[in-house]
């Protein structure tokens, strides 16, 4: 059989750009039965002579529409007329607001080795401020030192707000001695990934293209932890465009093994909280990106539900699966960061208005806990760990009720990141900027951006109405089952991709050292904005283990 090459000029004509190494011109020539012809096998369909030929004058209307929208001006805080919705037929919403309800905190000490700070919790450092052992100023001067002494070989920090932080510390310090003390965080440094915008500063996006980027506005995250008291004292390393551990410097190390990458996307705010440089960081997931570095890297990383947390002033990748979330050393830490951001701002419209009703739970006796009966018993790195993880479970009193995931080709459906991230960065590809990215090849965003242009419109549609059918055959699961919370492990199964496309909430926390002594995760997942049970539960089993207590020693 004879290899089928398309020159250049067909894939042009076909496409309305040209892909390869030459940057956008509009179609010379009009479109013809062959070039059609062509065209329909990228998408696996045989049209008949006769209806290529009536195709061709709506092809090439459509080209020239297609050059005609291409000029009105896009950025990339421009989102689609189109909101992913979440929410099956039949979901019922909690609607009680109800106090935020934190653990009692014991006595904390101010530790006679000042470099036992690096890992106390955000509770613990929260008590040591309120009691006024130690103020703010001291503590973001502490923080900062130590994000300068492992810079260097880390490379999880692009930009230090040094001077924003200490103006930010000293008012704290003030408001807190005049009485006024606005909550757990007032007074605590942060770090956010740097896919975040804050005036006055980069928001590079780990891109060399955007380098010098300065957004004018914040996003809503940091205002939300500003009007908090928290203390922004970094912008930490991302992947490019929010893929892997490598940026414009170099790539993030672990902690644990400063020869490996901190994973990504949110790798330095992976790194910098394992290192005992932050006592936490946000991160955004849409693919993995914070339970994949929260789980490399040894830390408790939440991935609230889709549309929960506000997303202006975030880059965007993905309109329909892009979240939000906390990086910290503690399931508790995460839910108090999570109190902080969660709820509308009226500038993301996928946002909802529900409660966040975190309690505590003394004690998971007579608490139904769903697990992937196949994916646990499957072969898999990290089982043994995960196998002991489910007998604490069961010594803890909860109740372990086996179910699987509906059926659905979920990694078919990732198609989705490639449709939205090829249209939020398709000035890349159509001005050849993306020849500037550090990673190229076939596993690199250049490729991905290029191979999106030759997805149909109607798959995509296609996928999200499959997506529609998982999102609500799995409700019907977890209701049928009676199950608010449900165990998996991180990576086999299946569910992180699962869940990321359907919305819904998981929480990855450590669970032990494979036998190369780095960390593995098990990964909690809930019912969509069901978080305050999910956290509840997961912080009871963490507070029977030791594990995010270990840390790596630099």
């Amino acid at each position: 059989m004879r290899k089928l090459v398309l020159p250049l000029g067909v894939i042009a004509a076909c496409t309305g750009s040209f892909l390869l190494g030459t940057a956008y011109r509009p179609a010379e020539a009009p479109i013809t039965a062959d070039i059609a012809n062509y065209a329909s096998k990228v998408f696996g369909i045989e049209f008949s002579a006769a209806e290529r030929d009536s195709m061709l004058d709506n092809l090439n209307d459509q080209l020239k529409g297609f050059e005609r929208v291409r000029k009105v001006p896009l950025t990339n805080d421009v989102a689609p007329a189109l909101l992913f919705d979440p929410v099956p037929v039949g979901f019922e919403f909690e609607k009680t607001k109800k106090p935020f309800q934190a653990s009692v905190v014991g006595k904390v000490a101010l530790p006679q080795n000042r470099d036992s700070l690096a890992f106390y919790t955000v509770t613990e450092l929260g008590a040591l401020i309120r009691n006024k052992q130690i103020t703010s100023v001291e503590l973001t001067t502490f923080f900062l030192e130590r994000l300068k002494k492992y810079r260097p070989t880390l490379l999880n920090v692009i930009t230090l707000t040094e001077d924003l932080a200490l103006k930010q510390a000293a008012q704290a310090d003030a408001e807190i001695k005049a009485g006024k003390y606005r909550g757990p965080l007032h007074g605590i440094p942060y770090g956010a990934k740097d896919l975040l915008a804050k005036t006055g500063y980069p928001t590079t996006w780990g891109s060399n293209i955007y380098k010098n980027q300065q957004l004018p506005y914040d996003a809503t995250v940091i205002e939300r932890l500003e009007k908090a008291g928290a203390v922004l004292v970094a912008k930490m390393s991302v992947g490019e465009f929010a893929w892997g551990d490598v940026w414009f410097e170099g790539m993030t190390r672990n902690p644990w093994n400063t020869k490996t990458g901190a994973s990504g996307s949110s790798a330095g705010s992976g790194s910098a909280v394992s290192a005992g440089c932050l006592p936490f960081a946000i991160g955004t997931e849409t693919l993995g990106s914070i339970v994949s570095p929260s789980t490399v890297n040894g830390v408790t990383g939440l991935r609230p539900t889709f549309g929960r947390v506000s997303r202006f002033g975030a880059m965007a990748l993905s309109w329909s699966m892009d979240k939000i979330g906390p990086m910290t050393r503690s399931v508790e830490d995460c839910a108090l960061v999570f109190n902080a951001i969660v709820g509308p701002d009226g500038k993301d419209a996928t946002v909802r208005d529900l409660p966040f009703n975190y309690a505590p739970l003394a004690t998971l006796k007579g608490t139904r806990i769903g697990y992937l009966k196949k994916a646990f018993e499957s072969n898999y790195p990290g089982r043994a760990n995960d196998s002991l993880t489910l007998a604490k479970l069961r010594q803890l009193g909860a109740e372990l009720v086996p179910f699987e995931l509906p059926s659905y080709p979920v990694g078919d459906l990732t198609i989705t990141i490639g449709v939205e991230g090829g249209a939020a960065f398709d000035e890349l590809t159509l001005t050849n900027k993306d020849d500037q990215m550090v990673r190229q090849g076939k596993n690199a965003w250049p490729n991905e951006f290029r191979s999106a242009r030759y997805i149909p419109a109607v798959e995509y549609v296609q996928a999200q109405r499959v997506r529609s059918k998982m999102i609500q055959d799995l409700y019907q699961v977890l209701k049928r089952e009676k199950i608010d919370v449900y165990i998996t492990p991180t990576y086999a199964g299946g569910n992180l991709t699962y869940t990321n496309l359907s919305g819904h909430p998981s929480i990855c926390l450590p669970n032990g050292f494979n036998r190369n002594r780095m960390p593995t995760s098990i990964t909690f997942s809930a019912q969509l904005y069901a978080e305050a049970k999910l956290l509840a539960v997961a912080k009871v089993y963490q507070d029977a283990t030791p594990w995010h207590k270990q840390h790596p020693k630099l």
